[in-house]
This record gives C-alpha cells, structure tokens and sequence, in this order.
C-alpha cells in the first residue's frame, strides 16, 4: 500500500535533497527534550486514548501495520482492535462510520492515509459532520477528527501532492488546524480531540521525521493548546510573514537570510486556519505595515488570499507597500523533480517576496 511505497521512495537517490533542513528552519525556545513530530502525534493519541475510553482510531493500516507513517505505533498492543480500528480502502465507509459513531458519542479519529483521498470521504465531512450542529439547532454534536498528511510531499504526483487547507478552511461546521512543529502537533491535537465539533487535521507528511524541541509543559499529558491561535514564531518590525506547516520553516530560513540585508521579518505560524486568528495577523501588520504570506495550495480562491482579504479590510491604512501571495502554482503537481520544485514555494520566493514589498529588489538591468 501507500506506506510501503513511500519507505520505498524515501531511500529514492534525489529524493532527500527536497526534503526541509529542520534544524536550518527553526527558532525555538530550550526545550527539555527533542521530539519528532510523528513521536508528538502518536503520544498525543496514546495519552487521549488512555484518558477517554470514547476515543478510538479509525482508519486503513492503522492497526496491524501501526500506520502507514507509523503515528498509531503501538496503539493496537495497548488498545485492542476495539479501539484501533483497520479498515478497507474504502474512505467513504469508514468516515461514515466515524460521523454516525460521533452522533452517539463516541470521540473517533479518522485517518486518511492523504487527505487527497478524503475526497472520496468529503460528503460525510461537510453534509454529515460540519452542518449537523447547526442543522439541529444545537442538539447535535460531532466530536470527530480528520488526520493524516495534506499538501506536496515528494515525488508522489498530482493526485498525493494537493493542499486542502482552502477547502476546508472555507466550509463552516469545521475547525482546520496546521501543526509545525512538535508541540504544535501535541497540543493542537489533543485540543482537536477534546473538541466537541468537527476538526479536519492537516499534518505533513515530510515533517513527519523532524525533530524539535519540546517544553517540559508541552509534554504534560494535560498540555493543550487554544483553537484559532496563531503564534509569533519570531518577532520583527519591517515586514510580516504568515505561513502555515512546512512553509513556517521556510519562512524562518528566509528571515535569516533577510536579517543579513536589514530587512526585520515577523513570522507568524497561523497553526488554525479556521478559525484564522485575524487579530494576531492585523496587529502584526499595523506594526510592519508590509505583508507576505505563503502556502503551498493553489493561489486562486486561497488561504493567502483570504489573509490578504483581511488586512486590505481591516488594516489598508497602514499598508506602506501592496500584500504579496507567494503559493503554489496553478497547475497539478508534476512528477518530475525538477518541475515538482519549481511548482511549489522556495526559501528564497520567499525572499525575493520581502524585498520586493520594502522596496530592496534589485532592477533587472542591473543583473545583466
């Protein structure tokens, strides 16, 4: 299945060159210990599974083969298949499953393998999950969670490599959380299961294998982070950076090279796309008074533009230069490395970008 193919794939020669420099891309705080993002997403569900006997994984090699990126390791020895639930390739199915056990109160996390293949599973996710609250006038929760790696990873062509986060950013009924790093994974995890309403999860499968640091609160089994928060990876004065996943350690790789050529980037890690914490991003930008903001999905009717949207709303009076979206680009993902590279957000787009917005880029003619 997917999950071999992938192990497979990664030992492909080209293959790691795409692959983000964490230890280049990050601007943490000391932490006790360092922790991968796949050992925070695992002990995120270990310990709210131990806590709440209603929370169950659903999901296809989740059990027996302990995932197909290895986040449910361990879980069937400790659970039982009970709680830990293999499945068919058959998305639909089991994520209907998933929302009708929800109805009776039941806390389950639904795994898709990609969240290009939540599309078979959509209807249950938007008609099923994300209207019943209101539909019901309130009677009804859906305490149900969608996980699993979203957006480009390498080499897996157009139909592994899309980013959902505008889909279903735009859908109310849903929370969409974006983990980082490690202790966004523990604590934005945890909070999408505690929460009593639909969560889509969207992980990424190349951060799945990075280590950062942890706090010694992050690991507390009671660690929880707030819904619809974003945070000030690194704090600046000239311009504002939004990203979301793997594009914040491309963000803060860009602020390094910035900080060389005198340009003080804020970065802010969204971590909730909805709700999107617009105040943190307004405030940020009424410092700045410049904006760029950056994704790997598609630019049209995206989370940049939506960000864009409401700065221009809310904040156009203290704008000193015109936003800047920097995404993918508007066609289907290519296999091709080469293409693949060209058609998603580089560190130094991102670059390029800043300088444009504070006027520091260089005329064409003087390259030539």
């Amino acid at each position: 299945m997917l999950g071999v193919i992938r192990q497979k794939f990664a030992g492909a020669k080209g293959v790691g060159r795409l692959r983000p420099v964490a230890s280049a891309m990050r601007h943490y705080s000391s932490g006790t210990k360092e922790m991968t993002v796949r050992d925070a997403l695992n002990s995120a569900l270990d310990e709210e599974m131990a806590a709440d006997p209603n929370v169950f994984v659903m999901g296809e090699e989740v059990g027996e083969y302990q995932g197909a990126y290895k986040i449910t390791k361990g879980l069937l020895d400790k659970y039982g298949p009970e709680r830990v639930v293999d499945t068919p390739i058959t998305e639909a199915g089991f994520a209907g499953i998933g929302v009708g056990s929800a109805y009776h109160g039941l806390k389950p996390v639904i795994e898709f393998m990609t969240f290009n293949f939540s599309m078979q599973a959509i209807d249950h996710i938007i008609n099923s999950a994300a209207k019943s609250n209101y539909m019901s006038a309130g009677q009804i929760n859906v305490p149900i969670v969608f996980r699993g790696p979203n957006g480009p990873a390498a080499g897996v062509g157009a139909q592994h490599s899309q980013c959902y986060g505008a889909w279903y950013g735009s859908v109310p009924g849903l929370k969409v959380l974006v983990p980082y790093s490690s202790e966004d994974a523990r604590g934005l995890l945890k909070a999408a299961i505690r929460d009593p309403d639909p969560v889509v999860f969207l992980e990424n499968e190349l951060l799945y294998g990075e280590s950062f640091p942890v706090s010694a609160e992050a690991l507390d089994s009671s660690f929880c982070l707030p819904i619809g928060k974003a945070k000030i990876e690194r704090e600046g004065k000239d311009i504002t950076i939004t990203a979301f996943s793997k594009m914040v350690g491309y963000a803060l790789k860009a602020a390094e090279i910035l900080e060389k050529d005198g340009i003080s980037a804020e970065i802010i890690n969204l971590r909730s796309i909805r709700p999107l914490d617009r105040a943190t991003i307004n405030a940020s930008v009424r410092k700045t008074n410049r904006l760029v903001t950056v994704e790997e999905g598609f630019p049209q009717h995206g989370i940049g533009a939506e960000i864009c949207a409401s700065v221009v709303e809310d904040s156009f009076g203290y704008l000193d230069a015109p936003v800047e979206r920097i995404a993918g680009a508007d066609v289907p993902t290519p296999y091709a490395a080469n293409l693949e590279r060209m058609a998603f957000p580089q560190i130094e787009d991102i670059v390029r970008a800043a300088k444009r917005v504070c006027y520091r880029s260089v005329p064409l003619a003087a390259t030539a």
